[in-house]
């Protein structure tokens, strides 16, 4: 049992530990201070269920319909290169606009619905939490509910560590100039992970 959480834990953060779609924007609003604690919950608690789906065996059951798989790449690839456009855009406008003290602050409702998209759009978190993790946890018979679990907690730990551990970077991003890199950074990414879908695929 102990075997299957320490696996569980470890499989779930090694997974999600690259930077990509979730992660970038996780640093963009810890860096900005704004609704941290809404936008790690949504990412673990999406995880959790995607996790405990996985566990239960819809892994094997999404493998039966293929064109929701290519119905997600494509969706997503789509959204990551609106989001990431509109990262360009708002490093062009300068870092200025962009400090967390004078900036527009995004309501709570149109950060949480970025998040979520950014989560549930993207192709590669079925594959990790779905099939990956699913499949995973079927070798540790019968304790596949510890290893979900404890992958879930990996999940978490990590978000929180990303939203909440972001702040220790203020020194660095009193400076306008961070915020334009990181847009930048962040568009790059975007772009990087649509593509990635696009062409890999």
């Amino acid at each position: 049992m102990f075997e299957a959480a320490a696996q569980g834990y470890l499989v779930a953060v090694s997974l999600i530990l690259a930077i990509g779609a979730q992660n970038a924007f996780v640093l963009r609003q810890g860096l900005r201070r704004e609704h941290v604690g809404a936008v790690v919950l949504a990412c673990a608690l999406s995880d959790a269920a995607l996790i405990a789906a996985g566990v239960a065996g819809f892994g094997a059951v999404s493998a039966q319909v293929p064109w929701i798989g290519e119905a997600m790449r494509w969706g997503g690839v789509v959204f990551l290169l609106v989001y990431g456009s509109l990262r360009f855009r708002a490093a062009l406008q300068g870092g200025e606009a962009l400090k967390p003290s004078e900036g527009v602050t995004a309501t709570l409702g149109k950060v949480l619905t970025t998040c979520l998209i950014l989560t549930w759009a993207n192709p590669h978190v079925y594959l990790d939490t779905l099939v990956l993790l699913g499949s995973i946890s079927a070798q540790y018979a019968p304790h596949q509910a510890v290893f979900g679990v404890a992958a879930a907690c990996g999940s978490l730990s990590f978000f929180t560590a990303l939203g909440y551990g972001a702040r220790l970077l203020e020194p660095v991003f009193a400076n306008p100039k961070a915020w334009v890199v990181l847009e930048l950074v962040v568009g790059v990414t975007m772009w990087s992970i649509a593509a990635g879908l696009a062409f890999g695929g």
